[in-house]
């Protein structure tokens, strides 16, 4: 086609014209906004205005249709005409039906889009089995140990030491186990969307300080070196100049984790190095959903550093990710399911923080590196009666044995006090009872929630401690009717399940339980809930 210097149609041949419907007189312009396709006009048209501004040449592929409304491509080029003299005559181009190589490449992209997502989704299904496998393992290897020893305890007669060795075996493997439980149930919840947070002023300091003093007893049995360093403290922490806001609990998680990766990837005898400090946090808008940063947006920096294994440059960019290891092998020298960093990395983020890892490469100690923005001065004064959580305020982690004795050392807290045991568990119930009883308390067994109900009037307890998830009637429904007695409606009440959710949790205290523990329950933990539940409701010990 050509056109004069008003666009105006003065040639188009029959294809042409055949295609567009272009004749001679009529103008270009008016010709494409009845052609081009609708998601590409405004483009080829402003496109098109601006060659026509700059002389410079015209090139563009676009979508058309005709009369019959046939979508087809074409690729159009166009070019200013000039006279002798440098006057502009108008403007000569060609169209070219590029429909059936636009539908090749479509279908060339639509498989190596296929292509893609089958190797991503056939290295989902390598990586899903390898973690099924190390998830078989690990969960395996501890019970080898705990039945191990308990066939022993059971079939044979221990001296003093041995027995404490296979309690002590038997106890360390559990929670092993217990902990493989939790990191899968908090990476279902960060999967889902699910996983919520308690946030409140803290100190990260004494978060630190409560994780370390969980973790040095690991590191002695391995002659390691675990140092701890303030910036700006020779003597005594000032809490106060170390506020974020986080969840108290899911913040010692973060660096119990750091801590025991650090500590199993370290040589006996080695080091590890655990540094708190102040740093600016870098662009402000790296923390934009973060609300309550000081106005420099100041952060508190942790950084744990050992001087074990390292990481590879390979491996380096992906480890935070879930369900990766560096070694997935049968012949792997440490155990774990690989998803530890990444739940790290989860709290982390959803707190306003950043988590970051270094490495030299093998065998060369890692650094890990948190992040997290300062509260303003005026809010941490504001809230300073929450600041400062005492030990058991934090996670059961934190019960020491110095807590479970101090409960041993005072048994009259429980006696003659009855409560009322509901499991349809048979071990679970003997285990209860058991433990209570050492306590001076009076526990009264039932298999499930209408046998609780028949006898609850003629026990009268001081408390109940029910499961959740039961056959024909559960927990749920047990305490609703309890509570429309006139006897039990404020019956304190315990709900004690395997159902660890932050929903079961919530759905739990809706119901009317006044406390929710999670299973396995650490014993310390769960008398002091009783505890505390009782004084709460006025009940004095009687010894």
């Amino acid at each position: 086609f050509v056109t004069d210097s008003q666009g105006f149609c003065i040639y188009s041949n029959p294809r042409c014209q055949e295609k567009w419907g272009l004749q001679p007189g009529e103008p270009l312009s008016s010709q494409w906004e009845r052609t081009i396709h609708s998601e590409d006009q405004s483009r080829i048209l402003a496109d098109w205005t601006a060659y026509l501004q700059g002389n410079n040449g015209f090139s563009a592929e676009f979508r058309t249709h005709t009369g019959n409304e046939n979508t087809y491509w074409v690729q159009m080029y166009a070019a200013p005409m000039f006279s002798e003299q440098g006057t502009p005559l108008g403007h000569v181009g060609t169209c070219e039906d590029i429909t059936e190589r636009k539908l090749a490449e479509a279908a060339q992209s639509q498989i190596i889009q296929e292509q893609a997502a089958r190797r991503e989704a056939e290295a989902a299904n390598r990586m899903k089995d390898e973690f099924l496998a190390v998830l078989s393992h690990e969960l395996r290897t501890p019970l080898n140990s705990m039945l191990g020893w308990s066939r022993l305890l059971r079939s044979k007669k221990f001296d003093e030491a041995t027995t404490a060795r296979a309690l002590e075996t038997i106890e360390r493997n559990a929670a092993t186990q217990a902990q493989l439980i939790e990191d899968i149930l908090d990476v279902s919840q960060i999967i889902r969307g699910k996983l919520r947070l308690n946030l409140c002023p803290i100190s990260l300091a004494s978060v630190v300080e409560a994780a370390i003093t969980s973790m040095r007893p690991t590191a002695d049995a391995k002659a390691i070196n675990l140092k701890f360093e303030v910036d700006g403290s020779e003597t005594e922490i000032d809490h106060q100049q170390w506020m974020v806001y986080g969840d108290p609990v899911r913040l010692q998680q973060v660096v119990w984790n750091l801590l025991s990766n650090a500590i199993k990837f370290t040589s006996d005898g080695g080091q590890v190095q655990v540094r708190l400090s102040h740093v600016q946090g870098g662009h402000p808008d790296d923390y934009s959903s973060f609300k309550l940063q000081s106005s420099d947006s100041r952060c508190a920096q942790v950084t744990v550093t050992d001087t074990g294994k390292g990481i590879s440059p390979e491996f380096l960019p992906y480890v935070f990710d879930r369900f990766r290891q560096a070694d997935s092998t049968t012949t792997r020298a440490h155990s774990g399911l690989g998803l530890g960093l990444a739940i790290v990395r989860h709290l982390v983020e959803l707190q306003g923080g950043r988590v970051q890892a270094d490495s030299p490469g093998d065998d060369q100690g890692a650094t890990f590196t948190i992040r997290l923005p300062l509260v303003n001065g005026d809010r941490t004064r504001a809230t300073e009666e929450i600041v400062l959580p005492s030990s058991h305020a934090l996670t059961s982690s934190l019960l020491t044995p110095s807590t479970t004795e101090t409960l041993r050392e005072h048994p009259a807290l429980l006696t003659s006090r009855k409560i009322l045991i509901v499991d349809d568990e048979p071990d679970t119930r003997d285990f209860l009872a058991f433990l209570l009883r050492q306590y001076g308390a009076i526990a009264v067994v039932v298999s499930s929630a209408s046998e609780a109900l028949a006898v609850f009037e003629s026990v009268r307890p001081d408390l109940v401690i029910s499961d959740i998830s039961m056959p024909e009637q559960d927990g749920y429904s047990l305490i609703q009717q309890l509570r429309s007695l006139e006897s039990g409606a404020d019956i304190p009440a315990i709900a004690l399940t395997a159902n660890s959710r932050e929903h079961d949790r919530d759905q739990a205290l809706a119901a009317g339980f006044h406390v929710y523990l999670a299973k396995p329950v650490q014993e310390a933990e769960l008398v002091s809930a009783i505890v505390q539940m009782l004084e709460r409701r006025g009940v004095e010990a009687r010894g």
